[in-house]
């Protein structure tokens, strides 16, 4: 966090990884998973989040649970100036921004036109797109572009480069993803959100075909009741003729 959050500076000193889970602050809130949520030892809150697959509205997903995080923060009879700020630290295997070759994006709130800081910047999303890293082990220079590299090739890694070794927490890093196995009941899990998504995909083909379908039907039968109008108009016509 440290590295992509702070540019290799050691700000964060402690923190305290806490529940994903995130409730919302009302009945009607819907509730939300994220992979990790930290708190810092100034009382910030980051909330990590690693996607895989693009899906629809997830960069409102993003925001969402920004927001809820940050207004969760406060209990009845706290005061606003108990807020602490909150990091929504995003990392995709997809391309998020086509306006920008960046792998690396950080959103604030700013005046539209003058672009000076919202006075207290208390929320700030950043985004880590892996599909735009291209560097190779050799053009590794900061301890961004490390971690980065090892998170998008952690997957391939047998042993850890001499260069990535040189921190020491990614060859823990390393060591312990290889050291995980799925038991059988998380291997369930898996499947069972492989044939969600699919399902959900299904759903949309057969929506997509259905109303195709209604649409070409309803074409026809305004055709049928246009050419009826047209049948009737033309012997309403010669009827007329004929008695006058």
């Amino acid at each position: 966090m440290n590295a992509l959050l702070y540019d290799g500076e050691s700000i964060i000193q402690d923190l305290e990884i806490i529940a994903p889970y995130n409730p919302g602050g009302t009945i009607d809130l819907k509730d939300s998973y994220l992979d990790v949520r930290t708190l810092l030892n100034d009382g910030s809150n980051v909330i990590i989040e690693m996607q895989v697959l693009n899906v629809a509205a997830f960069e409102k997903r993003v925001v969402y649970n920004l927001c809820k995080t940050y207004g969760n923060q406060l209990q009845s009879g706290q005061g606003y100036s108990q807020l602490r700020s909150v990091i929504a630290l995003t990392i995709t295997d997809f391309e998020m921004f086509d306006a920008t070759a960046e792998y690396m994006n950080q959103f604030v709130l700013k005046e539209k036109n003058q672009l000076f800081d919202y006075r207290d910047q208390e929320l700030s999303m950043v985004f880590v797109e892996l599909p735009k890293f291209v560097k190779q082990l050799e053009e590794l220079e900061t301890n961004s572009d490390k971690w980065i590299y090892f998170l998008k090739e952690a997957g391939s890694l047998e042993v850890i480069p001499s260069i990535l070794a040189e921190i020491q927490e990614i060859e823990k890093a390393l060591n312990l993803a290889n050291q995980a196995n799925l038991s059988r009941k998380e291997l369930e899990e898996v499947r069972k959100r492989e044939i969600f998504l699919e399902d959900r995909r299904g759903e949309i083909i057969l929506a997509r075909q259905e109303g195709r379908q209604e649409g070409l039907e309803a074409g026809l039968e305004v055709g049928k009741l246009s050419m009826q109008r047209l049948i009737f108009n033309q012997l309403q016509g010669k009827l007329s003729t004929e008695i006058g």
